[in-house]
C-alpha cells in the first residue's frame, strides 16, 4: 500500500508536467505528497524563492487532489489530503535519494527532464541516478505526453506489464497488484507481455547461412512462444486469483523495440516493470531494455529496482 508520494522539481515548466499525475495518483490514491525542490550550493542566495515556489505548489496541488478525492466518492469527512514543500541544498539526485530514505517514501514521482530539456534532469543525468538508486518505485513521465494517456483519467485503466520469464522480472507485480487495488481493481486491466527473441545468426557464418538455419530458427521460436505462452498463463492465472484483472501477451522479435512498438500502438496509461531482468545486470539491465522503453514509449513508466 502506497501512503506516501516524493515528487522532485527544479522550477521548470517540463518538470511539471507531472502536476497532473500527482493530483490524481494523490487524490484517487489517498497519498500524501511532498514536493522537493533542490538548490545547488552556489544557489544558496535564492531559497528564499525557491522555498515560495514549492511552497505554492504544494497548496495548488492539495486543492486539486482534494477535488478529485471528492469526485472520485471520497468519504465525506474523510481526511484530507496533506501536501507541503520541501527545500534542500546540494546536488539533487543525492537529496532526492536521501529524503526518500529518511522520510519513509514509498513511491517517487518524477520528470524524465528538467530544467535544461535534455541537460540537467535528462534522463541519464538526476532521472537516470534516481532510477538506480531508488529503493522504492520511480514513476516516470516525459514532457509531452498525451493528455488521453494520463492515468486515472480514464474510467478504465491499462497498465502493460513486460516479463522475461525471470523472478527477478516477477519482482515489479506486487506493486502493479497494490496499485491496482488501491485505485479499485475493478477499474484496472493488467496486460502480461512476454517478448520471444529469435536465435541470431553467428558473426562467424560471414554470408555463407548454414542449409536448414530458417527452418531451426522456426522451431526454436515455436518452442519460445510455447513455454511463453505457458508462462504467461500462469501468471496471469496468479494475478486474476489475486483479484485482479488480467491477460496474456506472446509476441516475437527484440524485447525492446517489440515493447515500445506494441505499447505506443495501443492505448496504455502506464508501463511497469522491473529494471533488470534475466541475466541480472545483462539482457534486461537498466541501460538496455528497460532504457529503451524509458525512451521510446508514448506513455509514463513505472520503473522498480529489485534490490
Amino acid at each position: 500500500m502506497y501512503r506516501r508520494m516524493l515528487v522532485p522539481l527544479d522550477g521548470s515548466e517540463l518538470a511539471e508536467v507531472v502536476f497532473i499525475y500527482a493530483k490524481e495518483l494523490a487524490g484517487r490514491l489517498n497519498l500524501d505528497v511532498t514536493f522537493l525542490h533542490v538548490c545547488s550550493p552556489d544557489e544558496r542566495e535564492l531559497v528564499p524563492m525557491h522555498q515560495a515556489y514549492v511552497e505554492r505548489v504544494a497548496e495548488r496541488v492539495k486543492q486539486e487532489s482534494d477535488d478529485v478525492k471528492q469526485k472520485a466518492g471520497g468519504e465525506a469527512g474523510a481526511e484530507a489530503i496533506e501536501a507541503r514543500g520541501e527545500l534542500a541544498v546540494g546536488y539533487p539526485a543525492e537529496e532526492i535519494i536521501r529524503f526518500a530514505d529518511e522520510n519513509g517514501i514509498d513511491l517517487i514521482l518524477m520528470a524524465t527532464h528538467g530544467r535544461s530539456g535534455l541537460g540537467r534532469w535528462a534522463l541519464g543525468s538526476v532521472a537516470d541516478k534516481v532510477l538506480r538508486a531508488s529503493k522504492v518505485p520511480v514513476w516516470l513521465v516525459r514532457a509531452g505526453v498525451s493528455e488521453e494517456l494520463v492515468f486515472d483519467k480514464w474510467p478504465q485503466q491499462t497498465i502493460l506489464v513486460p516479463l522475461d520469464g525471470s523472478e527477478v522480472a516477477e519482482s515489479v507485480l506486487p506493486h502493479v497488484e497494490a496499485l491496482a487495488k488501491q485505485r479499485g481493481a475493478e477499474r484496472v486491466d493488467v496486460v502480461l507481455l512476454r517478448v520471444c527473441e529469435p536465435p541470431i545468426i553467428p558473426l562467424d557464418y560471414g554470408e555463407a547461412i548454414p542449409i536448414g538455419w530458417e527452418r531451426q530458427v522456426e522451431q526454436q521460436t515455436a518452442r519460445c512462444q510455447e513455454v511463453a505462452t505457458q508462462y504467461v498463463a500462469s501468471v496471469q492465472k496468479r494475478l486474476q486469483d489475486a483479484g485482479l484483472k488480467a491477460q496474456g501477451q506472446v509476441l516475437v522479435g527484440r524485447p525492446a523495440d517489440v515493447i515500445v512498438d506494441y505499447t505506443n500502438s495501443n492505448p496504455f496509461n502506464l508501463v511497469a516493470m522491473a529494471t533488470h531482468g534475466r541475466s541480472g545486470i545483462g539482457r534486461w539491465a537498466y541501460g538496455s531494455v528497460a532504457e529503451k522503453v524509458i525512451s521510446g514509449v508514448s506513455c509514463p513508466t513505472f520503473m522498480f529496482r529489485p534490490h
